[in-house]
């Protein structure tokens, strides 16, 4: 279960930087992402609702609210705002810093994250791959002289990577004793209720042209709604209950990846020497990250295997 999740937010989420683009050809991105929340979030709770579960505890309504508009509102949202005015390399850079905010932000394991050179050393290699992948298009945009023009959306868009990883961790420390899927739903939920007024505000209501909204928009608003949003966040919510936040958040690292495959096959882009060889860096700090969570679980199930044995024996000479 623990590889399915992984790979579904690695690959799904890699690939709605593809559809988001898709469906912004018929949806303005306010309107947009107020549908594809709503939607999964009612689909999902109309889901539990069949199944008999208990949908309305107050106590459960308002972390699911909070972390839903911690991490949708805020995070998606300074995304969908910043792509208006920013390159898709500078922002693909830029949500790719959570990992190194987990790091900081979650104090119950600063112990062991600051005392892991490999978790330390994988999260600095992975950015730096990151930049390297992005290194082509970055220098075109500085070398243009429009960079200082862009400061406002770049400030937005880490305040946004904050509120992602601020909403991860609250997630991950405050979970609910009800279904999980009952909180992701009212996450999702939470989060398009924000998006709807803010839309209104923004007067996409007023622009918006259902009728030529062409087909694959629609295509493109529907896999968001099942994979972005009901698949991989579902994924990714569960993942934070049961792995740790510094080896969840490497999906930052992977989805650039993935978007970049993506683009070279279906959209024939250019891949150079330089951007290969930051896909291979970043790949290889997952690689480590993972290998030094794999060995420090390892070494603590070893080490529970002998104290359950050594008391086994005390019991036995008793």
């Amino acid at each position: 279960m623990v590889i399915v999740a992984f790979a579904t937010v690695y690959i799904v989420w890699g690939s709605t930087y593809f559809f988001i683009k898709m469906g912004e050809s018929g949806f303005p991105p306010l309107i947009l992402g107020a549908t594809r929340f709503l939607v999964a979030g009612i689909l999902m709770l109309i889901w539990c609702i069949f199944k008999g579960e208990k949908i309305f505890v107050k106590k459960n309504l308002i972390v699911s609210a909070v972390s839903g508009i911690l991490l949708l509102v805020g995070g998606n949202g300074a995304v969908i705002w910043a792509e208006q005015t920013l390159p898709s390399a500078m922002v693909a850079i830029m949500v790719s810093s959570p990992p190194i905010w987990f790091v900081l932000l979650d104090k119950p394991n600063w112990g062991v994250n600051f005392r892991s050179k490999a978790t330390l050393l994988g999260l600095t290699i992975g950015f730096a791959g990151v930049i390297l992948l992005f290194s082509d298009q970055m220098s075109g945009i500085f070398s243009s002289g429009s960079a200082h023009s862009k400061v406002p959306a770049m400030i937005l868009l880490l305040c946004g990577t904050l509120s992602w990883a601020s909403g991860s961790i609250y997630s991950k420390y405050n979970s609910n004793q009800g279904s999980a899927a009952v909180n992701i739903a009212w996450q999702m939920i939470a989060a398009g209720l924000i998006f709807l007024p803010a839309a209104a505000l923004h007067h996409e209501f007023e622009v918006v042209q259902w009728q030529a909204i062409p087909a694959k928009a629609w295509y493109a608003i529907l896999y968001l709604i099942f994979f972005g949003s009901i698949a991989a966040f579902s994924a990714y919510v569960w993942l934070l209950q049961v792995k740790p936040a510094t080896q969840v958040s490497t999906y930052a690292y992977v989805n650039p990846v993935i978007a970049v495959i993506l683009g070279v096959t279906f959209a024939h882009e250019h891949i150079s020497i330089v951007q290969i060889g930051g896909l291979v860096t970043i790949l290889g700090s997952v690689l480590l990250i993972n290998i030094a969570k794999h060995r420090k679980e390892k070494q603590l199930k070893q080490a529970r295997e002998v104290e359950a044995e050594t008391n086994g024996l005390a019991v036995n000479c008793r």
